[in-house]
């Protein structure tokens, strides 16, 4: 029996993971799934070729092309600088997910939390995601953190 079921929770959990990017909010899962993961190609992929980034780190904007892998090398670089690790995105709950056609919006609360110099931080944030459907997939076109300054946990 315990194998029946746990074949039922894999064959969920592979059909839920199928299924995220197939909507706009499954998407932005994707998309921090794979940051948290330190999948920099993962979370590439979720991103459009010619997506737009505002984040709280100089020189804050990054636009296409290499926007993405601008913005990843930039948020690494400013993590090392101020001696950060186990830096984690925590989304919360969805405020907003409007989808007309082949365009979303999508608000979520998130919380960005990470490890400075042996202190636990915490900074609560909203992201807010544009997106487009092209070829079946949802893919996103830009996105913003709109962040409460950092405190410890």
């Amino acid at each position: 029996m315990k194998g029946a079921i746990a074949g039922v929770f894999a064959s969920f959990a592979a059909a839920s993971a199928a299924f995220a990017g197939a909507t706009p909010v499954g998407t932005v899962h994707d998309f921090v799934d794979a940051f948290n993961k330190g999948d920099a190609a993962g979370a590439a992929a979720t991103q459009s070729a010619d997506v737009s980034i505002v984040d709280e780190v100089a020189p804050y904007v990054w636009k296409a092309p290499g926007a993405f892998q601008a913005w990843a090398g930039t948020l690494m670089a400013d993590a090392k600088a101020k001696g950060q690790s186990g830096n984690k995105v925590t989304l919360g709950e969805v405020v907003r997910d409007q989808e007309d056609a082949d365009t979303a919006y999508v608000t979520m609360a998130a919380t960005y939390s990470y490890d400075q110099k042996g202190a636990a931080m915490s900074e609560p944030a909203r992201m807010v995601f544009a997106l487009k459907k092209a070829g079946g997939d949802w893919k996103i076109t830009g996105w913003a953190w709109a962040g409460d300054p950092p405190k410890p946990k």
